[in-house]
């Protein structure tokens, strides 16, 4: 390849998390027969493309139920807007035994790891590097809302999308079969 000239394209791998010393958070679910709701939670963050910008989705979905217990839309992804979220689920739900996320910076953040630290009984459970069993069924969720509703809807506003979002949602908790 070098005599000729050829080189490849390809992304580079990328750290999720800076520092991994400063957090030690182990997937918790392995062999752990769900069976409540509440019990455990997923978190993961998406971003959706509106005409010339992104808007970040966060949902929060119980693994008993798959039913998604809140979701915000937001054009940041800041640590405040991820624990102003789940906060409103807590205080509408009461905290679970475990929430799950993945290792990206909002989670791995120190604002976010010691607001579930505060909620008492609760348990940080991370999926690890490139590892997404865990997220399956939100991930899953957030392909279909993808998919489904903002490709083929959303070509305009924020507002549009949320529209779809809460469409798509309210169908996807109340009407849909899982």
């Amino acid at each position: 390849m070098q005599r000729i000239r050829v080189k490849m394209i390809y992304s580079r791998p990328r750290k999720i998390c800076i520092d991994f010393s400063s957090y030690n958070f182990t997937y918790l679910l392995l062999n752990l027969p769900i069976t409540r709701v509440n019990q455990v939670w997923t978190v993961d963050i998406r971003y959706k493309p509106i005409k010339k910008e992104y808007l970040s989705l966060i949902a929060i979905m119980d693994l008993k139920s798959c039913s998604v217990l809140d979701w915000s839309l937001s054009n940041t992804t800041v640590t405040d807007w991820v624990k102003r979220t789940i906060r409103g689920v807590v205080d509408k739900y009461r905290a679970p035994e475990i929430i799950n996320t993945d290792q990206g910076v909002q989670f791995t953040s120190d604002a976010y790891i010691q607001y579930i630290m505060s909620l008492g009984l609760t348990q940080i459970s991370m999926d690890g590097k490139g590892i997404a069993i865990g997220k399956v069924f939100i991930e899953r969720f957030c392909l279909t809302l993808k998919y489904q509703k903002i490709y083929l809807v959303c070509q305009g506003s924020g507002h549009e999308a949320e529209r779809a979002c809460r469409e798509f949602i309210d169908n996807y908790n109340n009407r849909r079969d899982h």
